[in-house]
């Protein structure tokens, strides 16, 4: 069985610093794109970042966000900095074998539950 398992989501204050991590078991992990995503309810999922060879972002997360992987571990790290409350939102990641529009949700086969990340003014 192939999956992603999210962990590190938490609390914290305005201008702090969370890890997330991305478990990945199942599957052939160095053949992924690997990906977070973030939803808030009652709104679109959205792009955070993603990586493979090089790393992509959003634009809000270029500066202050840092995702990177370990392919001996089989795990994705999405590194936040400077969080700010808009930031507050439920973080997926998401693992695509193929490549397309790595922004788009569409092109990803695997999905996490989630992991909340709530930051306080």
């Amino acid at each position: 069985q192939a999956q992603v398992v999210e962990s590190g989501g938490g609390q914290v204050q305005s201008g702090g610093s969370l890890s997330l991590s991305c478990a990945a078991t199942g599957l052939e992990f160095s053949r992924y794109m690997m990906a977070w995503f973030r939803q808030v309810p009652g709104q679109e999922r959205e792009f955070v970042a993603a990586i493979g060879g090089p790393a992509y972002y959003a634009d809000f997360a270029t500066d202050r966000f840092t995702i990177s992987r370990d392919n001996a571990k089989n795990t994705a790290y999405l590194r936040m900095t400077n969080l700010k409350v808009e930031d507050t939102a439920m973080y997926f990641c998401a693992a695509s074998l193929g490549g397309g529009t790595i922004r788009s949700p569409r092109l990803y086969d695997y999905w996490g539950q989630g992991t909340q990340v709530t930051v306080s003014s």
